[in-house]
């Protein structure tokens, strides 16, 4: 197995020279001990060269998911309340779906997972930000949307919620507003956190941080 190192960091970087980048290191599949309906956990065997050694690394293998920070005209963003057993909550979180789809759009499944979870449709779509959401135990990669010119989607149109989104509740908060809940400790999702964050920052810069619906996405699996 390679010896290789990596890329020579130092503290003589500026910050515009800060970047993550993909150079995975040789590696072989070990084991799949568990194969889930949505994830799976893998153990690979790493070689991260002569300083790092051999390592055996275990992790869930996640197809990844996309989030949408939905603003209204009026400048709320749609949170919506959802039982989440892991954790044991009811957490308020922006609408998100799972990429189980081999190959789908992932604009499309963010479009989809909008009018199932919030029965609303979006005229302008841009990208936010992506996130690696827990690296050093996933795979996992999310996209976050921003999504305006909201629409309702016609009644006879509404997708049937069932199971923890049966009893989802929806509800309009100022952007600023919700930026404060996040920062007050008063929501946990990371996505949502992230999302409304990066909405609020790009609202406040005219939104020049947004990038076009079909940016790059290098860490997407599916």
């Amino acid at each position: 197995m390679s010896t290789d190192t990596g890329p020579d960091v130092g503290s003589e970087l500026s910050a515009d020279e800060v970047a993550d980048v993909i150079d995975p290191r040789p590696a072989r599949r070990l084991d799949v001990p568990f194969q889930g309906f949505v994830v799976d956990m893998v153990s690979d065997e790493v070689d991260l060269g002569e300083a790092g050694g051999i390592v055996r690394r275990e992790y869930v293998d996640h197809p990844g998911a996309v989030v949408v920070v939905a603003l209204t005209d009026d400048g709320d963003v749609l949170l919506l309340r959802q039982y989440r057993h892991p954790v044991g909550a009811f957490l308020w979180e922006a609408p998100a779906g799972l990429l189980d789809l081999d190959g789908e759009d992932p604009h499309v499944a963010a479009a989809r997972e909008l009018a199932e979870e919030a029965d609303m449709n979006a005229a302008t779509w841009d990208v936010l930000l992506d996130l690696l959401p827990t690296p050093g135990g996933s795979n996992e990669a999310v996209r976050v949307y921003l999504a305006r010119g909201l629409t309702p989607v016609p009644d006879d149109e509404r997708h049937v919620r069932e199971a923890e989104e049966a009893d989802m509740v929806v509800v309009p908060v100022p952007l600023e507003e919700a930026a404060a809940l996040a920062l007050s400790g008063r929501l946990h999702n990371a996505a949502t956190i992230a999302g409304v964050l990066a909405a609020a920052i790009g609202r406040a810069s005219d939104w020049e941080t947004l990038r076009p619906v079909d940016s790059p996405w290098e860490y997407r699996k599916n």
